[in-house]
């Protein structure tokens, strides 16, 4: 080994050159000769200045065999190729985890010891390294120093700005061994790495969890001290995390920063639009092990292996129905408490999921983003096209285990199903009526509250129902869209054609059980049913008078208001009944439909032609009961 024969007279070490001291010797006498003509910075030593200068010049003489990657410095060159031969020389003596760099073990070592000498004059925070407090000082000044040449965004350190840049060159110089996936920064690889390994090193103190990430673990605890430090300025809501409060204020601002480039839609979440993205590449990742459907993403396949599982484990404290998530259990519970919390901003009308809202805001904007291939057909949402396109494919993949029949939409099948098990869970409170569809509940209703809110335009006559004001809406325009295809006759109603049909047919479905007659029509067999009941709902507000149907006691009423509608075009003459009018019309036709099947003579009423039936049958129905009471 060579002399060491030069000392320095400040500090006392000693150099086996002249020159290597003399270099030195500018470190206790601060002399920095070597000036750098582009920013004035000065150096002790001319190698640092070349070193320097780099910064300008962009020179990066050292290059990566493995990945190809420059660097400015050849120590920067070995420390970086450690990332591809995996070498970490540097192992904590206290729990043997190693390391790359030097840097790296110390700053690490400073976990064990619980060193943080380095405090922040602002919020009193320490840290273990100078650097680490220089980065956090940033905070509080704002400063961002390392400035992005690309799209000019700024980072508070060089390592982020070097990360960002990777976003514009691809580059993601980071190779996991085992599935060859790559990434742009170490942490991202070390983190995926964990995925092979199954490895999760932190764990709660509280609940021995286990989490992949320290940050995970961070935001875990806070479920147990119930932390929600950031509070949202607009509705006082508070988050447990600064990233959670910055989603949520976009609600407020509205601010869509993620765009689709297919359809141009809007997202606040960078998640939500690579979700919604699978809509137009089709791709489903998820699949169920069970039945193989697959899923565009993780809640959906979760939610689905629910239904081979039947786990509900969220129950109801009110009518204690089961759920399997609790979002539907949070939902349901509105129909108790009667909460609707987002309203639209058009109507005003109130809604219990925000989901339900932006599907009622697309009626207002008119927004049909979701268009079939087959048809051209477009849709609001791509719940609704999906269905649709079943229409098309005849695809019915709900099946009836009871009677073998198919539907192509589950909430059908579910409908169906009450047939067999006669469940009726929608209950009106008023009247306490049970209903199997929640529909026809909000039907019912409207008897008691009075509520009409389908108006028509012509005659601004109101209706409850949207089918009712359609049939309507057919007197104004005089539209028959129902033919009889025996003879052509048209009707409004479907109903009016089935029931006409059944003169041609002679078909009479409806049978009395009593004395076995039979009719065309359901209502025609309650009315004659009350002549065996005796029953008469119908009365008479003026004479008390009872009658089985309401048409009965609309003719009688007439009788008291004096008001005869139908009027005979000749003569003038009105009659209570279309009936009566009919019969006199005969007169001025000399019109005699009613013939008798005996003689051939002809009538113009039914009710004459069955007296004349009793001159050939005989029959004599009013019969005197006692001579006496003839008499009496």
């Amino acid at each position: 080994m060579a002399e060491k024969r030069y000392k320095c007279t400040e500090c006392a070490k000693t150099f086996t050159h002249r020159s290597n001291m003399y270099n030195h010797r500018k470190t206790h006498t601060g002399e920095k000769p070597h000036e750098c003509t582009e920013c004035k910075k000065s150096f002790t030593f001319p190698a640092s200045l070349r070193r320097h200068q780099r910064v300008h010049t962009g020179e990066k003489p050292y290059k990566c065999t493995e990945c190809r990657r420059s660097f400015s410095l050849c120590s920067a060159l070995n420390l970086h190729e450690r990332t591809h031969t995996g070498v970490k020389p540097y192992q904590c003596t206290e729990c043997k985890k190693s390391f790359s760099f030097s840097s790296s073990l110390k700053s690490h070592e400073k976990m064990h010891t619980g060193v943080q000498p380095f405090q922040c004059t602002e919020c009193k925070k320490c840290f273990g390294l100078p650097s680490s407090l220089s980065h956090h000082q940033r905070i509080h000044t704002g400063v961002k120093p390392y400035k992005c040449t690309e799209c000019m965004k700024s980072f508070t350190d060089s390592t982020s700005l070097r990360r960002h840049q990777r976003v514009h060159t691809g580059e993601k110089p980071y190779l996991c061994t085992v599935c060859k996936n790559s990434f742009t920064d170490s942490s991202s690889l070390g983190k995926h790495q964990m995925v092979h390994t199954g490895e999760k090193p932190h764990k709660c103190t509280e609940c021995e969890k286990r989490f992949k990430l320290k940050s995970h673990l961070y935001l875990h605890r806070k479920i147990h001290t119930g932390v929600k430090p950031f509070e949202c300025a607009e509705c006082k809501k508070s988050f447990s995390l600064p990233s959670s409060l910055r989603y949520h204020q976009r609600i407020h601002t509205g601010e869509k920063p993620y765009k689709c480039t297919e359809c141009g839609k809007g997202f606040s979440l960078c998640s939500t639009l690579n979700l919604h993205q699978r809509t137009h590449t089709g791709v489903k990742p998820y699949q169920c092990t069970e039945c193989k459907k697959s899923f565009c993403n993780s809640s959906a396949l979760r939610s689905h292996e629910k239904i081979h599982t039947g786990v509900q484990p969220f129950q109801c404290t009110e009518c204690k129905k089961c759920f399997s998530h609790k979002a539907n259990l949070n939902k349901h519970e509105m129909i108790h408490t009667g909460e609707r919390p987002y309203e639209c901003t058009e109507c005003k009308k109130r809604f219990t999921d925000p989901s339900t809202l932006i599907k009622h805001e697309k009626i207002h904007t008119g927004e049909k983003p979701h268009k079939c291939t087959e048809c051209k057909k477009s849709f609001s949402s791509c719940n609704k096209l999906n269905l649709h396109k079943r229409s098309h494919t005849g695809e019915k993949p709900y099946k009836c285990t009871e009677c073998k029949k198919s539907f192509s939409q589950y909430t059908h099948l579910r409908t169906h199903q009450r047939i067999h098990t006669g469940e009726k869970p929608y209950s009106c409170p008023e009247c306490k009526q049970s209903f199997s569809q929640s529909t026809v509940l909000k039907r019912h209703l409207r008897i008691h509250t009075g509520e009409k809110p389908y108006k028509c335009t012509e005659c601004k006559k109101s209706f409850s129902q949207p089918s009712v004001l359609k049939r309507h809406e057919r007197i104004h325009t005089g539209v028959k869209p129902y033919s009889c295809t025996e003879c052509k006759k048209s009707f409004r109603l479907k109903g009016a054609l089935i029931t006409h049909q059944r003169i041609h047919t002679g078909e009479k479905p409806f049978k009395c059980p009593e004395c076995e007659k039979c009719f065309t029509q359901s209502s025609a067999l309650v009315l004659h049913q009350r002549i065996h009941t005796g029953e008469k709902p119908y009365k008479c507000s003026e004479c008390k008078k009872r009658f089985y149907g309401i048409g009965a006691l609309k003719i009688h009423q007439m009788t008291h208001t004096g008001e005869k509608p139908y009027k005979c075009a000749e003569c003038m003459k009105a009659f209570g009944k279309f009936c009566h009018l009919k019969i006199h019309q005969g007169i001025h036709t000399g019109e005699k439909p009613y013939k008798c099947t005996q003689c051939k003579k002809s009538f113009n009423d039914p009710s004459a032609l069955r007296v004349h039936e009793r001159i050939h049958t005989g029959v004599k129905p009013y019969q005197c009961t006692s001579v006496q009471e003839q008499i009496q």
